[in-house]
């Protein structure tokens, strides 16, 4: 398994954590009075526009969300977005710097 797997994996522990809506409530800051949502699409086509974003890793939630990861092609920016099955899609987290890291297999657990 790939790191981007296991970061993957865990931002949907993270977001199961949060709970059913968790991860769409407002973010409570008062630099982010209100979360930022629209149609996925929207956010999909803005992103790509504004930073050339693309998906890198993607997975389900439990309650059917979609959780996606995108990166420009040089990992200098990344966003964090969470869609719900009505096609909304939130803002989770955003920042500089993504990389893909490979799990080298032959290391051992990952978890010891």
């Amino acid at each position: 398994m790939t790191r981007l797997a296991w970061t993957a994996a865990a931002v949907l522990a993270a977001t199961f954590a949060l709970g059913p809506s968790g991860a769409m409530a407002q973010a409570q800051g008062p630099a982010q009075a209100r979360q930022q949502c629209d149609e996925r699409t929207k956010v999909l086509g803005h992103l790509a526009n504004k930073y050339q974003e693309a998906p890198v890793a993607i997975g389900v939630t439990s309650s059917g969300g979609l959780v996606e990861v995108l990166s420009t092609g040089d990992g200098n920016t990344w966003t964090i977005i969470v869609s719900n099955p009505d096609g909304v899609s939130c803002l989770l987290a955003a920042g500089e710097g993504w990389r893909a890291i490979r799990f080298d297999n032959t290391a051992g657990d990952p978890r010891v």
